[in-house]
């Protein structure tokens, strides 16, 4: 769910949707079957397949057929329509520059007003000058004046009407990035490239906080160097214990996730991140293993739903990788890496993230994981699993390459699907099915079509009425709105709205 100002003031309750996902359509190419994850436990060995349901074709689940939109931008469900909030190179700042393109992570934000305050990354990576519409640089709102990424600012507000700003700019390909429980943005940077490349005058791959509602503290923007110099996608704040859980996606080798402890005594807040010093807390990557003890160097191993593995940390030595990139800093048998580690959202008293998909750089090849981490337990549990997707042209919900993730006020889960051909907004319930929720009209996309484009961005209104989504080439903010409601029953956990 989004976040509301108010909630922000005296929170210590964070209440939002918990999810548990059996699988999805193709969860394995070699299994008709999906089976119910165990909601935590004591690292049960993995499941044997077990007969159910993994498609929503012929069920009564979701919203029904996607209906074909003859302005060829987004198709929806029966009843459902969209609203495009700004599309780059063509609506306008507030400073008159055109909205940037290449959007990726968005949050959302209610006013005081019951609009909606967004702040959206754009994922523009290299220099300016490769970029038709990089994010302006706005006056004292710059980290690097070389540098085409930043984020802009989007109010959608209750008339109707639609203003949008520069958060911060001058940094490089802010891809997911994730909310905090008091009220702000944390964008990251994916990328790892330093001064002196492409016309950069500072070095890259860090954190970056943005404050929708305070434009003062996004002006001379400064990184959470505490947090790691790495190929930054999303992040998360574990609102009890304090720590920050970050992806990183990357390859040879494969990425990793991370813990950040705080220091002793520290307490998370508004304007306290900029505070920190450069090796603040405790910087560590995660480490798993198996029922039986065993390491597991690689998540591609997990080849059924359910299975379940323990977790422990290793401590980064060097965390701003002066000389060696963090995830290279680590011998075989160290820590456990995974392909494509992108989108996070907390709820349920932990944190769902993504491996979007491994390939031959993996031990084992799937079309998309989504795991559940127990912060309590120090487990891991495998929610989703998708097998390789070999009709990546067809559309018959055999979605693949997840990557930005929301949960939902209405059970489940939502994936924004990044991979190839036909891209989906699709969801997943509780209990193993999934459904579609709109499909890219604009930029279908194949192998073969260099037009191809994501999904990215999702996230709901703080009221549940919205579903913000966005495709990201050539840059477009949708407002989806329609007959949501729950699709079964669901147990309530912890996030960071209600």
């Amino acid at each position: 769910m989004s976040l509301s100002r108010r909630d922000f003031v005296n929170r210590s309750t964070l209440v939002g949707a918990g999810v548990l996902i059996a699988g999805s359509a193709e969860v394995l190419a070699s299994a008709p079957g999906a089976i119910a994850a165990p909601a935590g436990g004591e690292l049960p060995a993995a499941p044997a397949d077990a007969a159910g349901t993994n498609s929503a074709a012929g069920t009564a689940i979701g919203y029904g057929p996607l209906v074909q939109d003859p302005a060829g931008l987004l198709s929806l469900p029966k009843g459902f329509s969209y609203r495009v909030l700004n599309r780059a190179g063509q609506t306008k700042l507030r400073t008159g520059e055109f909205t940037p393109s290449n959007h990726d992570g968005t949050s959302a934000f209610e006013d005081e007003r019951g609009g909606n305050l967004m702040v959206v990354n754009h994922e523009l990576s290299g220099a300016r000058s490769g970029w038709p519409h990089p994010v302006p640089l706005t006056e004292g709102h710059v980290y690097d004046p070389g540098a085409a990424g930043g984020c802009t600012i989007v109010h959608a507000k209750r008339d109707g009407s639609v203003e949008q700003w520069v958060g911060i700019a001058g940094t490089s390909t802010n891809c997911a990035g994730g909310v905090t429980p008091w009220g702000t943005w944390l964008s990251g940077e994916e990328t790892e490239d330093r001064a002196g490349k492409n016309g950069f005058t500072k070095d890259h791959g860090y954190i970056f906080e943005v404050d929708p509602f305070d434009d003062d503290y996004n002006r001379d923007p400064q990184p959470v160097k505490a947090f790691g110099r790495y190929a930054h996608e999303a992040v998360v704040v574990d609102p009890k214990r304090g720590h920050v859980y970050l992806t990183e996606d990357a390859s040879n080798p494969n990425g990793l996730l991370f813990r950040w402890t705080p220091p002793a005594g520290f307490k998370h807040g508004r304007y306290k991140l900029r505070k920190l010093a450069e090796d603040a807390g405790v910087l560590e990557a995660f480490k798993v293993f198996d029922s039986r003890g065993t390491f597991v160097d690689d998540l591609s191993r997990a080849d059924k739903v359910g299975t379940v593995y323990g977790v422990d940390w290793v401590k980064v030595q060097d965390r701003d990788a002066k000389t060696v990139s963090v995830r290279k800093q680590f011998k075989a048998g160290e820590v456990t890496r995974a392909r494509k580690l992108e989108g996070m959202w907390w709820g349920d008293g932990g944190f769902y993230f993504v491996s979007s998909y491994a390939r031959s750089e993996s031990p084992v090849q799937h079309d998309g994981q989504v795991w559940f981490f127990n912060p309590a337990r120090r487990t891991i549990t495998l929610k989703v699993l998708l097998g390789v997707n070999n009709d990546v042209s067809g559309d018959h919900d055999n979605y693949d390459g997840p990557d930005n993730i929301t949960v939902s006020p209405y059970g489940g889960i939502v994936i924004a699907e990044d991979g190839d051909g036909i891209s989906h907004l699709f969801g997943a319930t509780e209990d193993g099915l999934v459904y579609p929720i709109a499909r890219n009209e604009l930029n279908i996309g194949s192998a073969a079509k260099p037009e191809f484009s994501e999904f990215t961005g999702v996230t709901f209104s703080d009221d549940g009425k919205t579903l913000f989504a966005n495709i990201q080439v050539p840059g477009v903010q949708l407002a989806i709105t329609g007959p949501w409601r729950r699709l079964n029953e669901h147990k309530r956990g912890q996030g960071y709205g209600q």
